[in-house]
């Protein structure tokens, strides 16, 4: 995800100064979890093989620790000695964190995919868990939060694959839907090879305002979130619009160049977060007017 926090697996906002200090024990550990899990399945020279071995350990790992039982001691200290009393402490959904596993694990086996929907639903357990844990920890479960929490999500996972063709096609990876990619006349090798063209930058075009609107449709979430954590939500769905910007404002040439969110944007983010609250404010007290 965009850097709007000091640590960050992708689609994680952590351990910024945003975050709720009763909550940030437990956001941490959830995170440390999921970052382990990424390097596991990304980080190193091990083969394929190897990487779905330590994974399926590390899915034991949690197991153990979520029914309360002695984990395997290699990464206890790093992991499981937090988030064991975490998962007891605020009844975890495991279910959600071994969803995050599963989608590690899809990306050793799968490099490609036909349907948008077929990607939504890697999204659906690749990035959507992480914000459906985060509302557990706050006490927020019904079904419009969750739907909304899953938008944002997911076009948070699309906007990091939109800017990571880059970083992604050196691993073999295409996570632009072949039906995308055949309505616009381009083929999976082209993206493979960063090979920037009109059909190309057409292709991104649509890709991201597909992201913005599964963003937008996502974005009221951040009024029922309260205080510190509402503030941090802000944030990251203005991160995650800005390197939409970004890429159009380079006219979508993403396979040449990757956006980043740098320091100069902070006051842009600052108060286009602040004009989400307006927004609302505003709306309550035409409200209370008529």
């Amino acid at each position: 995800m965009p850097a709007v926090s000091i640590e960050h697996y992708e689609n994680f906002p952590v351990a910024s100064w945003l975050s709720p200090p009763a909550l940030r024990p437990a956001i941490m550990a959830i995170y440390r979890f999921a970052r382990t899990a990424d390097d596991l399945a990304d980080e190193g020279d091990a083969t394929p093989e190897q990487r779905l071995r330590d994974l399926a350990a590390y899915r034991a790992d949690l197991r153990a620790a979520a029914a309360g039982q002695a984990p395997s001691p290699r990464w206890t200290a790093s992991v499981f000695a937090a988030l064991g009393p975490v998962i007891a402490r605020f009844q975890l959904p495991v279910p959600l964190l071994e969803d995050l596993l599963d989608a590690f694990e899809q990306d050793l086996v799968k490099t490609d995919y036909t349907t948008r929907a077929e990607l939504l639903d890697y999204c659906r357990r690749s990035a959507n868990p992480v914000g459906r844990l985060l509302l557990h920890l706050y006490g927020i479960g019904d079904e419009d939060a969750l739907r909304r929490s899953d938008a944002i999500c997911s076009a948070l996972q699309l906007i990091n694959f939109w800017q990571d063709f880059t970083v992604d096609g050196l691993r073999g990876r295409i996570y632009a839907p072949l039906e995308d990619r055949r309505r616009h006349g381009v083929e999976g090798q082209d993206l493979l090879a960063l090979r920037d063209g009109p059909a190309a930058r057409a292709l991104i075009e649509s890709l991201c305002g597909w992201a913005r609107a599964l963003m937008l449709e996502g974005a009221p979430l951040v009024h029922r979130i309260p205080g510190r954590a509402g503030w941090e939500l802000r944030l990251v769905v203005q991160g995650g619009l800005r390197i939409l910007d970004k890429l159009q404002a380079g006219r979508f040439d993403a396979l040449r160049r990757r956006p980043t969110i740098v320091a100069s944007d902070a006051p842009l983010l600052l108060w286009r977060a602040l004009s989400m609250t307006a927004t609302r404010m505003n709306t309550r007290r035409e409200g209370t007017a008529r």
